[in-house]
């Protein structure tokens, strides 16, 4: 549509009819011209041709035009727009099928707990046969097994002598341990290194930083099996938490002289543990020591602070600030610039700092089956 085209449907409207003559002579156009306006008017529908008079059509309302060019492709649209929503409805309609499925697929690749014991260990040698690059341990509760300790020091070390990366995190207790001692001075000759700390979330094994091996949890009888991870982003998330606690762990070098700072993390753990209100038993568990050892550390710790009392003990740490001390570092973390006793009444004394980055121990512990610290 152009303003000739306009002007003539204009004189159509005026004269009933679009003939072509007087169109040309009314706009000053020539006949053939004003013939190809009417091919226009009529291919929009603002002409209609009547059978009566075929050669003069008649002009169309532009509403009754419009409703008769674009109506058919309206009406398909619509047909195309119900198809859409009847489409689109019922494939959102298997939704919930598919998260709950997916739910599932993920929940079978991702996680497994495994009961038996016997399975578990064969599950456990075949990831450690095919360990590539690093396996990382984490063994709370104090000395091991010595019989478990000679049935794992050789796999150790082959896995060792295969290129792989060994890492084991133990309580601090397991220093004053022969059996843990002797396997700990054969993995590191091979190239194993070995930290301790003073507590410990709860075991864990992790094999290339891809799948990992957790405890079952509040199992009514029987020991625990384990919960296998492979889920990638909670995969890491453990591996940043290994890291973590290695990162605040005192290297354990068997035959190197005592670092002082241990004996002062064990107290100030203790101490923790107590002012928590744990009772003796408990606070013997979660450092993974004896009774008898936890008891002794209590007279000596209640001694270094002139306390009568456990009372009184209490207060004296509060009014001292033990708790809250800043930490001076891991000074004494490669044996180095370490001080001696338990001096917590010296403003800046060198302590590992670990009251304030450990994480929380968790109660109890009981090993996988055969008890293998690999």
């Amino acid at each position: 549509m152009n303003e000739s085209a306009a002007a003539a449907y204009r004189h159509a409207v005026v004269q009933g009819r679009f003939d072509r003559t007087q169109v040309a002579a009314a706009l000053g156009i020539t006949e053939s011209a004003a013939a190809d306006i009417e091919e226009t008017l009529l291919s929009v529908h603002l002409l209609r041709r009547n059978p009566s008079s075929a050669d003069t059509p008649t002009p169309v309302s532009p509403d009754v035009a419009a409703v008769s060019l674009v109506g058919p492709a309206e009406a398909e649209i619509r047909d195309l727009q119900q198809q859409v929503a009847q489409a689109r409805s019922g494939l959102l309609a298997l939704l919930p099928d598919y998260f709950e499925s997916r739910r599932r697929r993920r929940g079978t690749e991702a996680f497994d707990v495994i009961h038996d014991r016997r399975d578990l260990q064969a599950v456990l040698d075949d990831h450690g046969a095919r360990c590539r690059s690093e396996l990382l341990t984490a063994q709370p509760g104090g000395s091991r097994r010595a019989g478990a300790l000679e049935e794992a020091q050789p796999l150790a070390i082959e896995r060792l002598r295969r290129g792989v990366r060994l890492k084991h995190l133990y309580q601090h207790t397991v220093r004053s341990d022969p059996a843990t001692t002797d396997y700990v001075r054969a993995v590191t000759a091979a190239g194993a290194t070995v930290r301790t700390t003073d507590e410990l979330i709860d075991r864990m094994i992790i094999y290339d930083r891809e799948v990992v091996f957790l405890p079952e949890q509040q199992l009514e009888d029987g020991p625990p099996g384990a919960v296998v991870i492979r889920e990638p982003a909670l995969v890491a998330f453990l591996c940043r938490v290994y890291d973590h606690i290695w990162s605040g762990a005192m290297p354990f070098v068997p035959d190197a002289q005592e670092d002082p700072n241990i004996t002062d993390e064990l107290k100030r753990a203790v101490v923790r543990l107590m002012a928590q209100g744990h009772k003796d038993e408990v606070v013997a568990r979660r450092l993974g020591m004896s009774l008898r050892t936890c008891r002794r550390h209590i007279a000596q710790i209640m001694e270094e602070l002139d306390s009568s009392s456990r009372f009184q003990a209490g207060v004296n740490v509060m009014l001292h600030g033990l708790l809250d001390a800043p930490s001076a570092g891991t000074s004494g973390a490669d044996g180095s610039g370490a001080t001696s006793g338990f001096p917590w009444d010296q403003p800046g004394s060198a302590t590992s700092g670990t009251a304030h980055r450990r994480v929380a121990g968790s109660p109890g512990y009981v090993g996988y089956a055969a008890d293998d610290p690999a």
